[in-house]
C-alpha cells in the first residue's frame, strides 16, 4: 500500500470516529469544539487526499469528493464565519451530517469491495444486501438529522426568550 492510501484511509477513519462524537453532540446540544474542528479537518483531508490517489479516469469517488468539499465549505462558513448564529446552526448541522453520511456511504462501498464475506454477498454492489446496508445508513442519517435539528431549535428558543425577557 502506498503512503497516500494509508494516509487517506487513516484520516478517513479518524474523521468517521470524530463524526460520531460530533453527531452525538448535536443530539445532546454539546458543542465539542475540538471534536468539531477535528471532524471538519479530517473530512476535508479525506476528500482532498482522495484526489491524490491513482486513477485512470473520473470515478464516482471523485464526484463524492467534490460534493463533500462543497458541503464542508458551507459547514465551515456556518461554524467559523457565521458562528452558528440563528439558522446557521441548522445549516452547520445539516452540512456536517451530510459530509459524515457521504464518508460512511463510501466506507460501506469499500467494505463490500474489500471484506470477502461482504463481497460474496454483493459482488457487483447491485445486490440486496448492499442496497439494504445503504438504505439503513440513509434512514439512520435522516433520523439523526431530524433529531439534531429539533435539538438545535430547542436550544435556540430559550436563548431568544432570555434575550427578550432581559
Amino acid at each position: 500500500m502506498s503512503f497516500m492510501l494509508v494516509f487517506h484511509v487513516g484520516i478517513s477513519l479518524i474523521g468517521i470516529l470524530a463524526g460520531f462524537v460530533v453527531a452525538q453532540g448535536f443530539l445532546s446540544n454539546r458543542s465539542h469544539k475540538g471534536w468539531n474542528a477535528l471532524f471538519l479537518a479530517t473530512m476535508i483531508a479525506t476528500s482532498v487526499s482522495g484526489f491524490l490517489l491513482p486513477a485512470d479516469r473520473f470515478l464516482p469517488s471523485h464526484a463524492f469528493g467534490i460534493i463533500s468539499l462543497v458541503v464542508l465549505g458551507v459547514a465551515l462558513v456556518a461554524r467559523y464565519v457565521k458562528h452558528e448564529a440563528g439558522r446557521w446552526r441548522a445549516t452547520y448541522r445539516v452540512n456536517a451530517l451530510v459530509a459524515f453520511y457521504l464518508n460512511l456511504f463510501v466506507l460501506i462501498v469499500q467494505m463490500f469491495l474489500k471484506i470477502p464475506f461482504l463481497k460474496a454477498l454483493a459482488p457487483t454492489q447491485t445486490e440486496l444486501p448492499f442496497a439494504l446496508a445503504q438504505l439503513a445508513l440513509l434512514v439512520a442519517f435522516l433520523v439523526v438529522t431530524v433529531l439534531a435539528l429539533k435539538s438545535s431549535r430547542n436550544q435556540i428558543v430559550p436563548n431568544v426568550v432570555t434575550q427578550v425577557v432581559a
